[in-house]
């Protein structure tokens, strides 16, 4: 692999897909493979923070003032299980704050770089929009992973993504591209379930990961103790799944 961090954002302007337990969890996963790791928290509902056990409240520097005044990343990274970038809900205001900014597309990009060498990812919490922020993680990416849940399974969201990502491919970021789509919270034991993966396989044919993180109860009770699945149930079905698809993605990076 090269020595600059390989930047995923894990996106889908559908909220409750798991999109942030999927991005905490690959982020643990590649950890515990020996890799380096940060995560950077770009909801301002700071989900992705509050699962290491950090109350955004208390925060006095977030990733606002990264995008909004410029402060170097360094300066709202926590270290947890991985390294954490933390969000609080200032970041709500930041698409109007940088609104006027020039270049405001890559406040996020232009953040990274004196922090690409220091890590072999970097996994990008997104809001559940296809606003400034996500706009942000995009143009600052490598690859995306979109997680979606089976039960309603909308393509019409992985439409508007698509689109989305061609707009940031013409004018922003042309070397984005999507890593891998993400069955999460399945649940096997319906038929709607199985037809979903089947319609997302006829679509987006190999682009769908192998692995399926399934429904399971340590699933919820993780984030509320503030820690990965991978910590809370090391040897549970939610963890092997996570295991596995950061396997997936590792060995997508190598080829």
């Amino acid at each position: 692999m090269s020595d600059r961090a390989k930047i995923i954002a894990f996106a889908n302007q559908k909220g409750g897909v798991a999109k942030t337990t999927t991005t905490l969890n690959i982020a643990v996963a590649f950890a515990e493979q020996g890799h380096r790791v940060l995560c950077v928290d770009m909801d301002p509902q700071g989900n992705l923070t509050m699962s290491q056990g950090i109350d955004p409240d208390t925060l006095e520097k977030s990733m606002y003032d990264v995008l909004v005044h410029h402060i170097p990343i360094k300066e709202v990274i926590k270290k947890r299980e991985i390294d954490l970038a933390c969000a609080s809900i200032d970041l709500a205001g930041a698409e109007i704050a940088m609104s006027t900014q020039i270049g405001r597309e890559r406040s996020l990009e232009k953040a990274f770089v004196p922090i690409l060498d220091d890590y072999d990812f970097i996994c990008i919490d997104t809001p559940p929009s296809l606003g400034l922020l996500t706009i942000n993680a995009l143009t600052a990416s490598d690859k995306v992973i979109v997680p979606v849940q089976c039960e309603y399974l909308s393509m019409r969201g992985l439409l508007q993504l698509q689109n989305t990502l061609l707009m940031v491919r013409e004018n922003l970021n042309p070397n984005i591209e999507i890593e891998g789509i993400v069955p999460t919270l399945v649940d096997s034991r319906t038929v709607h379930a199985k037809e979903a993966i089947e319609i997302l396989e006829e679509n987006f044919g190999d682009r769908v990961f192998a692995s399926r993180i399934r429904k399971t109860v340590r699933f919820a009770e993780a984030p509320v103790q503030g820690m990965s699945v991978l910590k809370y149930d090391p040897h549970g079905t939610a963890a092997d799944a996570y295991r596995q698809l950061a396997k997936e993605v590792l060995e997508n990076a190598e080829r």
